[in-house]
């Protein structure tokens, strides 16, 4: 007999909204989190930006569960009440070349099914300037669906439900192991003392960690997809934000470009650049400043010099491309048909949209279980 009728292994946002998801199903679900406390990694390192859906390919995972998820976490946040703004963002032009990205945006926003309310709207440069002064831009897209979110109290919200639902989280508690079977079986530490349970369902959803701990286990290791990570550094500008909106450049490579994102307290950061890495380190070099001043510029250039100051940094878990088939970094989920083991569902890639998406993933992980759960 199983310990536990389901076990979620992380609790960051994407962990919290599974585990949400599953006790409001009725299951019995127990949450182990190797920190101490909810969303101590990727899912509080980052812009808390509520994306629309632009930029991911058609039929992706991102832009499928990004532009359904976005609407259930509107629903949440005001049902909710969690702070949040939908500010909107404008993506923005400086030459002719970077025009040509902002039809393709368009375009691609389009394919992945933004409604027509939340569909881009094409500014010229007299437009730009007449809604953001400080703006050097050519022209720029305005996604009005665009938004910021409290994470910090979403995630708060979501473990509030999912505790009143029954769901049981246990902190201090590393995953080390995990053997396939029937029941599935965990062990790690805790407090520097082993345990071991016993689970008839398990959902993986540790972030950087849940490639390394396929890899622990022959039957697994095989199905493992290759993972790199990127880290993102972010700066803050002390004082009045020069800004509106978020203001992001054109897309760069790894990522979004050095975008100006606001808190709900209007002020400004400047981030994410991208960084490869081969293990997590969350310290932010001030020497990177010169290129965020650089890359800003050419969408302010009223910035001043040695203005911006370290503030924090992220590390984004990505699947290497090959591994999904597209030429892009996707999300990827594999269950119980592609792992070969019932009961099992295991999380990959969840960075950027993840926030945005969590709901929806919560929902397709939990899906992809429940005939499993249910025998």
């Amino acid at each position: 007999m199983a310990d536990v009728k389901l076990i979620v292994v992380g609790a960051g946002v994407i962990g919290l909204a599974v585990a949400r998801e599953a006790a409001l199903r009725g299951i019995r679900t127990m949450v182990l989190e190797a920190g101490d406390v909810v969303g101590g990694e990727t899912s509080s390192r980052n812009s808390e930006v509520i994306h629309a859906g632009i930029y991911y390919s058609p039929g992706s995972l991102k832009a499928w569960h990004c532009v359904a998820g976005r609407k259930q976490l509107y629903g949440y946040l005001s049902q909710r009440a969690i702070p949040h703004r939908r500010c909107g963002k404008l993506i923005v032009a400086t030459c002719d070349a970077e025009e040509e990205v902002l039809q393709h945006l368009r375009e691609r926003a389009v394919a992945n099914g933004l409604a027509e309310a939340d569909r881009l709207q094409y500014l010229s440069r007299r437009e730009v300037n007449r809604r953001e002064p400080e703006l050097r831009a050519s022209a720029a897209l305005l996604s009005p669906s665009t938004g910021i979110v409290d994470s910090h109290s979403f995630m708060l919200a979501l473990q509030g439900d999912a505790e009143a639902a029954g769901a049981e989280f246990v902190f201090r508690t590393r995953v080390e192991s995990l053997s396939p079977g029937n029941p599935h079986m965990l062990a790690g530490t805790s407090g520097g003392q082993p345990w071991d349970l016993r689970a008839g369902a398990v959902i993986v959803a540790s972030g950087h960690h849940s490639a390394s701990l396929m890899q622990r286990d022959p039957r697994l290791s095989t199905l493992a997809p290759e993972i790199r990570l990127v880290k993102g550094n972010y700066f803050a500008l002390p004082g009045k934000s020069p800004f509106k909106q978020l203001i992001y450049p054109v897309p760069a490579r790894d990522g979004l470009g050095i975008h100006a994102t606001l808190d709900l307290a209007g002020q400004t950061r400047f981030g994410p650049d991208t960084e490869p890495v081969t293990a997590i380190d969350y310290d932010v070099d001030p020497r990177r400043r010169d290129r965020f001043e650089s890359s800003i510029r050419r969408y302010w250039p009223g910035l001043a010099s040695g203005k911006l100051v370290p503030a924090y940094a992220g590390i984004r878990p990505k699947v290497v491309p090959g591994t999904t088939g597209t030429g892009e970094s996707d999300f990827l989920i594999q269950g119980p048909e592609e792992l070969g083991e019932r009961g099992l569902v295991i999380l990959h890639g969840v960075e950027s949209p993840g926030l945005t998406a969590a709901l929806s993933l919560a929902r397709a992980a939990c899906d992809r279980l429940s005939q499993s759960i249910a025998n």
